[in-house]
């Protein structure tokens, strides 16, 4: 089988829309909307921690309590399966999800959970390191590849429907 041959059967595989055999580029903004709804999900976690913790009579200075460590506890195993394990499966994060958005390999084959896992916890804080500006080269990069995405070997591309015919 030649490398053409292996390229177009990924691309076959691959369920993103294509223009004119293009995947079709993730919009910064809904980027940025997908990240915000998997922040959301890991902090709202935290916060009920917090929540009942308070309830069953933490104060402000009894930080640590077991109600407080198993809400944390919860909000860490919530994030590697969030950012590390169902992408690797599915291609999407709870975010990408909601908003119409899937990781992929460069090549259109599914991205694997270690693909998924150097991406999430290697590749965003070395994006977050350098003032965030590995997210802002996503925005300005004619593939829409952030930093993150370059170290993971992955593309962000739309999943849903073809944009309408130019009239």
């Amino acid at each position: 089988m030649t490398a053409a041959q292996d390229v177009s059967q990924a691309n076959a595989r691959s369920r993103t829309p294509r223009t004119e055999g293009n995947r079709l580029r993730a919009p910064f903004a809904l980027r940025c909307g997908a990240l915000l709804v998997d922040y959301v999900t890991v902090m709202s976690i935290i916060v009920l921690g917090t929540l009942v913790a308070r309830m069953l009579g933490g104060g402000a200075r009894s930080a640590g309590t077991s109600a407080e460590t198993i809400g944390v506890l919860a909000a860490a195993v919530a994030a590697v399966l969030n950012l590390g394990v169902i992408p690797g499966l599915t291609g999407r994060t709870l975010g990408k999800w909601a908003t119409g958005l899937r990781i992929e390999r460069i090549n259109g084959e599914p991205m694997g959970i270690g693909r998924a896992l150097v991406r999430h916890f290697v590749g965003y804080p070395v994006s977050f390191l350098i003032l965030g500006l590995g997210f802002l080269i996503s925005a300005l990069t004619e593939r829409g590849r952030g930093l993150h995405d370059m170290i993971a070997g992955t593309i962000v591309v739309r999943e849903g429907s073809l944009p309408s015919p130019r009239r």
